[in-house]
């Protein structure tokens, strides 16, 4: 329904894992294989998270299929893995041509309501999170905000004093124009001239 994609890019891993595994108990509805390997294969999966979510399927296993590894038996026959570290790229020197993103913040939630909007330029190919710093620090009474380190990288939990909170089920949900984004503000790069919101929200 959704060009293969399954729930969103970082669950994909586990849905292709699931619909691998359980194949034959759920005959005979069929699923798009290819068109839903193709979203895997066009995206760059930058969080260790995903790409461990998202291994397995690509070599036709799953998580379940650890359980019945023979270490010992394939000791014997499996090639030592010889990694030598990858070269950093070259940064030094080149210059990254300054973008504009728009960003908004919206809380129609809870408490005292507000909108705000600024526009802030960052290097091309910065990570939205960078773009939310050099918000805050132009304007930190506005866009202050706070994350908390996860294993899918930084979550923004506080924008402009609001936290999110589980008991009433609110976090801060990103979109890219009228589009949420399916990846987080550690990875996301925005597009020169991109409308960014930060809408309080709930789950």
């Amino acid at each position: 329904e959704r060009d293969g994609m399954i729930g969103n890019i970082y669950s994909m891993g586990l849905a292709l894992q699931a619909l691998g595994a359980t194949g034959r108990f759920y005959a005979p509805r069929e699923w798009d294989c290819a068109q839903a390997f193709s979203v895997v294969y066009s995206h760059e999966y930058r969080q260790p998270m995903a790409i461990a979510q998202v291994l397995p399927a690509l070599v036709g296993t799953s998580y379940l299929e650890a359980a019945g590894l023979d270490c010992a038996a394939s000791a014997g026959t499996s090639p030592s893995l010889q990694l030598s570290p990858s070269p950093e790229p070259a940064t030094t020197g080149v210059h990254r041509a300054p973008i504009t993103v728009h960003y908004s913040i919206v809380n129609k939630l809870q408490g005292r309501h507000f909108n705000y909007t600024t526009s802030v330029q960052v290097p091309g190919g910065s990570p939205l999170l960078e773009v939310l710093q050099v918000a805050a620090a132009e304007k930190p009474d506005i866009f202050s905000f706070q994350t908390k380190q996860t294993s899918w990288g930084p979550m923004v939990i506080s924008i402009h004093g609001l936290a999110a909170n589980p008991d009433d089920r609110t976090y801060w949900q990103f979109f890219g124009g009228e589009d949420a984004l399916q990846e987080g503000v550690g990875t996301y790069e925005p597009r020169d001239g991109e409308r960014i919101w930060a809408v309080f929200s709930t789950y």
